[in-house]
């Protein structure tokens, strides 16, 4: 039987539906779409074969699974600030397991999202190959546990590809409330009041506003799992990340360069629930990934950011 199906998983979520838009782009149409959420804006724009619910899909018949060349599972609970073990565990890790199984036993192509907050404060560094991490909440431990599933498997599906996000902006994220990412909400704010917010560092070795992150365009994450799929005999865990942290200070500049607005900067306390798990510096290690042959160069965060405010956010692009 011949395997023509891609199944994306969290497919009407925010990296998820840029992904399937992009492989729309690159012509790929036999996509089955699997979420927990019908968002009839983002689904009637799609091209695909069939839209199922996540739990539909682990029951769905062989004669399906065995047309399906690749699974790519974006779906999962991401609020960082879950204080319910158990439910974030069932969504992120016992369903992701599930999906390998399924994968393993239909030799289906297996590429997942796992992420950057796993390395927890990053006192160890940010090695994809490094296993004893930290991870500094629920939802980090459930992708930690996944991660580690992964490499203790000696049988699995014929490819197995890991991806370590690390923080992620672009359209389409409104969605996800105090989730989505900081450049939404500088937007918001600088739209709004003309000046942006930015929490105070409580680490002496960070000023106000110079904590860094490794900020990543989506559309750099849709071509990265793009390249992957149509590059098989590649597997392992890689972070994606573009390897150059940059502070929340050019963060927000670049919101305000592309709104042709003249900074403005603000800084508020942070809140007590977000110290302990707080992260001052990420920046992805991107060396296997290089190896691994992906050439295109990343947005750099000022291309990404006014992409992102003039041809989104001021259109009012939303789809939600």
């Amino acid at each position: 039987m011949n395997k023509d199906l891609i199944v994306i998983t969290g497919a009407l979520g925010f990296i998820g539906y840029n992904v399937a838009s992009f492989f729309n782009e690159a012509g790929k149409s036999r996509l089955i779409l699997v979420d927990r959420e019908v968002r009839q804006g983002r689904l009637t724009s799609l091209q695909y074969e069939q839209y199922m619910d996540a739990e539909e899909l682990l029951s769905a018949p062989a004669e399906f699974f065995l047309r399906v060349k690749a699974v790519v599972h974006l779906g999962a609970s991401v609020n960082t600030g879950d204080t319910n073990k158990e439910a974030v565990f069932k969504n992120n890790f016992e369903y992701s397991k599930k999906l390998f199984d399924l994968c393993t036993k239909y030799n289906s192509n297996f590429i997942y999202a796992s992420s950057a907050a796993t390395y927890g404060d990053g006192s160890k560094g940010f090695d994809d190959a490094r296993r004893d991490l930290e991870p500094r909440n629920y939802y980090a431990e459930s992708k930690h546990a996944f991660d580690e599933f992964v490499r203790d498997r000696e049988a699995g599906p014929p490819q197995v590809v890991g991806l370590k996000f690390f923080n992620v902006y672009g359209p389409f994220e409104s969605h996800k409330g105090r989730m989505a990412s900081t450049i939404l909400f500088s937007y918001q704010q600088a739209k709004q009041d003309g000046v942006i917010k930015l929490f105070r560092s409580h680490n002496p070795s960070y000023k106000d506003g110079e904590q860094k992150r490794d900020f990543i365009y989506v559309g750099d994450t849709a071509k990265v799992i793009n390249f992957f799929l149509e590059h098989p005999e590649l597997s392992g865990i890689y972070n994606l990340g573009t390897g150059h942290a940059r502070t929340f200070i050019d963060l927000a500049q670049a919101v305000f360069l592309a709104l042709g607005k003249k900074p403005k900067i603000e800084f508020i306390e942070t809140p007590e629930q977000f110290k302990k798990q707080y992260q001052y510096f990420t920046e992805a290690d991107m060396s296997r990934f290089h190896k691994a042959g992906y050439m295109p160069p990343m947005k750099t965060l000022e291309e990404g950011i006014k992409e992102y405010v003039v041809e989104y956010l001021e259109k009012g692009v939303l789809l939600d």
